[in-house]
């Protein structure tokens, strides 16, 4: 069955130096693990053909499809702050774009896919466990409802790489509105290239937000959507685990899953990566980095913004700045969706904060303290012993709510998933996977799809058994 992708090439007509134009290396013997049918028909894509022995060959990278033109995309980074001026796709060719059942385009990448000129010395390649993690966390965060890059399929390699030890290998096939990065500008700004800064605020325009004019306007756009997307992030205790300049995307997608998790207890100073050992991406500090991002973004921009200087340094100040109040107005709205709160009120906020550290306190659940909370909106002894201090007033808020207490439930349930990614459970699908065996990836996979549905085996809601000491999550690189 011949597989057909219609490409459109439009980063691979911009400048060279943008990019290193090359194919992906061939790897020895590729087998499909995964294909995702329903992501596949929304990109008009016949899953039968991926799945196909040619199909696996393009996913795997053995083979070139006709129409595309690969490229490797320059982008630098600010990794744990440190500027580094050169990073790049060290081990993802990006074959082309294609057109979304929704009229935008979307990238099609390799992502394990061999060497290239930003590979600093590394094999190009990914081991199953972190293509099967970015497979199944990705999909999460889509059934959740939040903006990401998504997985269409997985191959392995049936060669070994080496981390700390033998691993199969893998490549992803990515799909994204776009991989521009806040790198990718820094990339050049490092270099005073202002012809290829402009290059990129108008592709970035044209693709992602042509309601907005100039440098100043990408500015604001990408600080707004990024403002709502970590606002997302807090509202369900996701923690993207290494949010440097080169992983925030212009698009305001959630972009690179590698030491990610989710919250089983809540505390804002939860953190799972094994390199952060300073804590920078913990849990309560991601708006703060985020913004810290966005003032990256806005320093290479500067040349394009005014020119002068000091102008362009105040407008971009001026933007910079109304990030705390979309973050704000994201993460309260939702927090108070998430509490049956349909109209905000005065004491909204001291009521949602004085929840949250009571949940600190008392080493909560996440996930079930909201879950909870659901039921306990028509039915008050549901809700958890550990809250019953607080309970009399969340009751009286919302005794002054206009909503009937089966339509607040209703959309409190729409609002707080019964299932996440747990990360024991994730562990174990991803461990029987690299040993052969897809089954309790493929159930954990369906369970995850559908959220906000409480599952027939309970054991998909329920944190990690007691004793299993602090979870610690890998890069994977």
């Amino acid at each position: 069955m011949a597989l057909s992708i219609p490409f459109h090439n439009t980063y691979a007509t911009l400048p060279e130096r943008l990019f290193a134009r090359l194919a992906p290396t061939k790897v020895r013997a590729p087998r499909l693990l995964q294909v995702n049918t329903g992501l596949a028909e929304e990109l008009g894509l016949d899953p039968a053909a991926l799945a196909s022995p040619e199909g696996v060959e393009i996913l795997a990278g053995n083979r070139v499809p006709a129409g595309a033109d690969p490229v490797a995309q320059a982008y630098a980074g600010h990794q744990f702050g440190q500027f580094n001026p050169q990073l790049g796709d060290g081990r993802a060719v990006l074959l082309g774009e294609l057109i979304a059942a929704d009229g935008a385009p979307r990238d099609l990448q390799l992502k394990g896919s061999g060497p290239t000129p930003w590979s600093r010395g590394g094999d190009g390649r990914a081991a199953i466990g972190p293509v099967l993690r970015e497979y199944l966390i990705s999909e999460a965060m889509h059934a959740l409802g939040i903006p990401t890059t998504r997985a269409l399929a997985a191959v392995a390699t049936g060669e070994e790489i080496f981390r700390d030890e033998p691993q199969p290998g893998a490549v992803l096939t990515r799909i994204a509105r776009s991989h521009l990065r806040v790198g990718t500008f820094a990339y050049f700004a490092a270099r005073q290239d202002t012809d290829a800064l402009q290059v990129l605020v108008d592709y970035a325009l044209a693709r992602h937000y042509p309601q907005a004019e100039g440098a100043l306007g990408l500015l604001a756009a990408v600080t707004a959507r990024q403002a709502d997307l970590v606002a997302q992030w807090m509202l369900v205790g996701f923690i993207h685990g290494v949010m440097n300049t080169d992983n925030t995307a212009i698009s305001g997608e959630t972009i690179d899953y590698g030491p990610c998790a989710f919250m089983d207890q809540y505390h804002p100073d939860t953190v799972f990566s094994s390199i952060d050992r300073g804590g920078r991406y913990r849990y309560g500090h991601q708006p703060r980095i985020i913004q810290w991002n966005l003032a990256r973004l806005a320093e290479a921009l500067l040349p394009l913004i005014a020119p002068d200087p000091d102008v362009a340094v105040e407008q971009a100040q001026a933007v910079l700045a109304g990030f705390a109040d979309r973050f704000n107005a994201a993460w309260l709205g939702g927090l108070g969706r998430k509490l049956g709160l349909s109209v905000a009120q005065e004491g909204d906020r001291e009521l949602i904060l004085d929840l949250l550290a009571l949940m600190a306190e008392t080493e909560a659940d996440f996930t079930q303290t909201f879950r909870a909370l659901t039921a306990a909106a028509v039915q008050a002894d549901a809700a958890p012993a550990a809250l019953v201090a607080w309970l009399p007033r969340w009751q009286a808020r919302l005794a002054a709510e206009p909503m009937p207490p089966a339509v607040r439930q209703a959309g409190m349930a729409a609002a707080n998933p019964a299932v996440i990614p747990r990360n024991h459970l994730v562990e174990e699908a991803l461990a029987a996977a690299a040993a052969g065996d897809m089954q309790p990836f493929e159930a954990l996979l369906a369970v995850l799809r559908r959220p906000y549905e409480t599952p027939a085996d309970l054991r998909y809601t329920l944190p990690p058994p007691a004793g299993q000491g602090p979870y610690r999550t890998f890069c994977g690189t």
